[in-house]
């Protein structure tokens, strides 16, 4: 007897009713499954992150860094939702990387190869997590294990289908076009993309140099100068110190070398933060000069960074001796002290004193004696008066004169390098300074000096004062220095 159309329809009803109940229940077991059990934590490079899978009618992946936002990729289609949670830095990693017994170098390869890994056992251990929470969920709601089953298989034959997706439709450029969210809502605005970065400070560090160019010539050409004027016999000597690894400065060490025709380059330490492997090979701009480079150590220098200067065709490097360039002879000695961050024990006071007073002793047993001495720290300055005519100093990132007694100078320079990264932690951001000594080359005294002074980071502005030799002001106190009304300053270590 056939079957009356009312009864095939309603049978075919019920039949796509069990057929969407058990695709509902596939799709609720695996959320529950995946929100349950499918989070991973994973080392990604130097950070340990947890990351999730989740579904979603957009295939995105999400990067959150507490406190600060998240970031969001259109990195492939389907139903499929990558999260990425930056849980913490692995400061262990970092020093590793700092320390040079892991390749910075190596840092992208790796990284890579970590987030190709963790994104796969992410994604194995989520497709068992939403099959296994279908299968509970199903048992539990329809309460018959074939049933149960299927929407198993449901959920697995989604897994796959979506992963395939995600794997056709990935789209590696996304990273190039983010989607900011939370404090991080202004990165676009206030650092541009990736590449956008780098072409901004190439553009900068040309900028500024150009810039000193500019102002140099129409420095020549003024009236207005003090009475002193250089001849062609005078030796100029370019003083810097505290580059912290600021690619920028040897822009402007150039073209003010250039333009104020320098014979001599005196550096007074900080060339590095950290004295790491990867950083010294900024020691390789040295050579990129051709007049003698004189050089001691600062406390953010290692033995390596000095022995990476010490390679440099053109580097002169003093360790407690007496050197002649130029026609100058220059005494000097590395800071005692080696302080990459606050977590190393270094020696304190006393040892940079005592650094002062064997230069000094050094200095009054020579003959010749030395015309100029290079200390890093200021504090070591006094136990020089009357040994040399000159002290050069730096490591207050605070350019200041001073006399120290029996017509000994002590010129301090400011940071050369602008601080570094720490010139984002200042508002303005600190300078870049350095100056031009003059020298008479007969008598090897100091007749002048022009202090040139550039805008800090993300700035385009320039000065440059003369001094002359009988102009000198007081050493001001700052927060990073300490001047006593005997003369003496207390070390730090900024």
């Amino acid at each position: 007897m056939a079957e009356e159309p009312g009864g095939a329809i309603r049978h075919g009803l019920a039949r796509a009713g069990r057929v969407l109940a058990v695709v509902v229940v596939a799709l609720v077991g695996a959320w529950a499954g995946l929100y349950v059990g499918a989070r991973t934590t994973a080392i990604v490079g130097p950070f340990e992150t947890r990351m999730k899978v989740q579904l979603s009618p957009f295939g995105q992946t999400t990067v959150n860094v507490p406190p600060l936002g998240s970031v969001r990729l259109n990195s492939h289609r389907g139903p499929l939702h990558v999260d990425i949670e930056i849980w913490r830095l692995r400061t262990e990693d970092v020093r590793a990387v700092l320390t040079g017994s892991q390749s910075l170098e190596d840092l992208p390869d790796r990284v890579v190869a970590d987030l190709r890994h963790s994104v796969v056992r992410t994604g194995i251990r989520s497709v068992v997590a939403g099959v296994a929470g279908s299968l509970v969920v199903a048992l539990l709601a329809l309460r018959r294990l074939r049933i149960a089953l299927l929407a198993g298989c449901v959920a697995l034959g989604l897994f796959l289908a979506g992963g395939g997706i995600a794997v056709l439709t990935w789209n590696p450029n996304s990273i190039l076009e983010p989607h900011y969210s939370g404090l991080l809502a202004g990165a676009p605005s206030v650092v541009g993309s990736a590449e956008n970065v780098v072409s901004r400070f190439q553009s900068y560090r040309v900028e500024l140099a150009r810039l000193v160019s500019n102002v140099s010539r129409l420095y020549r050409a003024t009236s207005t100068l003090p009475t002193y004027q250089p001849d062609p016999s005078t030796l100029r000597v370019l003083a810097v110190s505290d580059i912290h690894d600021n690619p920028a400065s040897w822009n402007v060490m150039h073209s003010i070398v250039q333009q104020f025709r320098a014979d001599l380059i005196v550096d007074t330490g900080d060339l590095t933060d950290h004295g790491s492997q990867p950083e010294n090979t900024i020691a390789d701009q040295i050579s990129t000069f051709d007049i003698p480079y004189v050089y001691v150590r600062g406390n953010h220098d290692s033995m390596d960074t000095q022995a990476a200067v010490a390679r440099q065709h053109n580097a002169v490097v003093l360790s407690g001796n007496i050197a002649t360039v130029a026609g100058l002879r220059i005494i000097g000695d590395g800071d005692p002290r080696f302080t990459p961050d606050l977590s190393v024990a270094a020696p304190g006071a006393d040892a940079v004193r005592a650094m002062g007073a064997r230069l000094a002793a050094a200095a009054r047993t020579a003959d010749p004696p030395p015309d100029v001495a290079m200390i890093h720290d200021p504090a070591a300055g006094p136990p020089l008066a009357g040994a040399v005519n000159l002290v050069l100093a730096g490591h207050t990132h605070r350019r200041a004169a001073m006399m120290l007694g029996d017509g000994t100078r002590m010129l301090i320079e400011g940071s050369t390098g602008g601080a570094g990264l720490r010139a984002l932690e200042t508002t303005p951001p600190t300078p870049i300074e350095c100056s031009m000594l003059y020298f008479d080359r007969s008598t090897r005294q100091l007749q002048a000096w022009d202090e040139i002074t550039l805008g800090g980071l993300g700035s385009t502005s320039a000065t440059i004062e003369r001094h002359l030799a009988g102009d000198v002001r007081p050493l001001q106190s700052t927060p990073t220095e300490t001047v006593t009304p005997t003369g003496t300053v207390a070390p730090t270590v900024p």
